[in-house]
């Protein structure tokens, strides 16, 4: 097998990499100050959509992480990046938060629920079962399908919460229409992250605590693979996929050398 050639660019996951419930998991801190000394192209990513890039560049600095607004990109702005190039000026019906309304204002989307070219569901603190059964009404009627992430559930403090893929399901059921996803592991949310950074696949690398998200998109897009144990796979549950990061690691702390 041919040997990769040397990390010029890096991606990685936030929560379970960086940050566990709102806390910088140890040598998170060291890893962002030398990928920001070292000069190479990075992203931070994510697959919650409800945050804007400018939201979560302040909620990251109070934890003392200083991650610049242009180097975080979130399944929302892959999302609008698709629905932009694959029909501009277009118009939706949003199930979200600010970060998925801003992304698509800032393609010049209008957000409506009259005969709506897309319905766009994201991730919200607060599922409505009337916007769902509009969303439901409204992909019946012949609006096209798009979900920013297929994660079925979110963590929160008191254990797990529905998340977007399990919404998506809801709506599934009662349409009969599968939604296309956005972000992990749809290797499109990394491909268009890293040209959004001018990088490379060849020479670029994804670091996640998923197996089912962000090792399995960052295989998908041709990048090296590293696996931290900070989240949610454990070592022990590594063997029950039928692929394998390149390197499993601890934490981000063993990858600071590595930078």
């Amino acid at each position: 097998m041919a040997e990769r050639k040397p990390i010029e660019s890096w991606l990685t996951d936030m929560d379970g990499v960086l940050i566990h419930e709102g806390v910088p998991i140890p040598g998170a801190d060291a890893f962002i100050k030398k990928l920001r000394e070292s000069g190479k192209p990075f992203l931070v990513l994510t697959n919650n959509s409800i945050y804007t890039a400018r939201d979560l560049h302040a909620r990251l600095r109070r934890m003392g992480l200083d991650v610049p607004v242009e180097n975080i990109w979130t399944s929302a702005l892959a999302t609008a990046q698709f629905l932009d190039d694959q029909r501009p000026d277009g118009s939706a019906y949003v199930i979200g938060e600010a970060g998925l309304t801003t992304a698509l204002h800032d393609i010049g989307y209008v957000l409506t629920d009259h005969d709506p070219d897309y319905v766009v569901l994201g991730e919200t603190r607060t599922y409505s079962f009337e916007a769902m059964t509009k969303a439901v009404r409204l992909i019946n009627d012949g609006a096209r399908f798009i979900a920013t992430n297929p994660d079925e559930t979110g963590p929160s403090a008191e254990g797990a919460l529905p998340a977007t893929g399990a919404v998506a399901a809801l709506i599934t059921k009662a349409t009969g229409k599968q939604p296309y996803f956005a972000g992990k592991p749809n290797p499109l949310m990394m491909r268009t992250g890293l040209n959004t950074i001018g990088a490379h696949s060849e020479t670029s690398a994804m670091i996640g605590d998923r197996m089912d998200t962000d090792v399995l998109a960052g295989l998908e897009a041709g990048m090296e693979t590293f696996l931290v144990l900070t989240g949610l796979t454990g070592r022990a549950e590594i063997e029950k996929y039928p692929y394998r990061p390149s390197t499993v690691v601890d934490s981000i702390a063993d990858l600071v050398d590595r930078i």
